[in-house]
């Protein structure tokens, strides 16, 4: 998808979101406890409405927040005004200049599909201190009988975890319609290509597989060339 597409979408997505609970909201906790006790400097790429970056300003000491869209940062900056330690700015990742070696944790939340897998995570791997960490959520495409079978369970859970949390079993019909819109063009990685690339790229790094259709990176980049 170009890049105009993926702006215009998340713009009309944007406008759309009432700040509800989210499958990637389900995974916040799960992050969080991976984030460096000491943590000064924090980057998010791909911040959307600030959900997550509020929770790093919780645990950082400066947040940056990025994202592509300008109506997403609009609300974010709207729905983050007691938070003064976070910068959100409009920007294409791509095109930005990765600052080396400055940050203690770098995120992404479901935006690294949108990416070439490989560039990004050498870009954020260079973003890093050393003995910063990377976390990353995002969504997979599931292979085989056994992720047919997790796709199954996954829609029950879904469904259960929606009610809890909004007292719908599923997101309004404009909300699913514009998600249904945009995910025509979406496409995800397998997680055996997701480990692949972390073998080359971050070696050492925990990928993991999720039920709701995500997988996870955890990598703590090494303090040293030698350790």
């Amino acid at each position: 998808m170009s890049t105009e597409i993926i702006r215009a979408d998340f713009d009309r997505l944007a406008l759309l979101d009432r700040d509800q609970w989210g499958h990637n909201d389900h995974y916040h906790a799960f992050l969080l406890r991976h984030i460096p006790p000491d943590c000064g400097q924090a980057l998010e790429i791909g911040c959307g409405t600030g959900a997550f970056a509020r929770l790093l300003a919780q645990r950082s000491q400066q947040v940056l927040a990025l994202d592509l869209s300008p109506q997403m940062i609009e609300s974010a900056r709207a729905r983050s005004q007691g938070y003064s330690n976070i910068i959100f700015e409009v920007a294409d990742v791509l095109a930005w200049e990765f600052p080396r070696e400055r940050f203690d944790c770098i995120a992404s939340i479901a935006t690294l599909h949108h990416l070439p897998l490989e560039r990004i995570l050498e870009d954020m791997r260079a973003g890093l201190k050393p003995g910063g960490v990377l976390l990353v959520l995002d969504l997979f495409e599931a292979q085989g009988l056994a992720g047919k079978l997790a796709g199954a369970v996954a829609l029950p859970v879904s469904a259960v975890l929606n009610l809890a949390h909004t007292g719908r079993i599923r997101e309004p019909r404009a909300v699913r319609q514009a998600w249904a819109e945009h995910g025509r063009n979406d496409t995800y990685p397998t997680v055996a290509y997701v480990r692949r690339v972390c073998d080359e790229l971050l070696p050492g790094a925990i990928v993991r597989s999720h039920l709701l259709w995500r997988y996870s990176i955890i990598w703590h980049k090494p303090t040293s060339p030698a350790s």
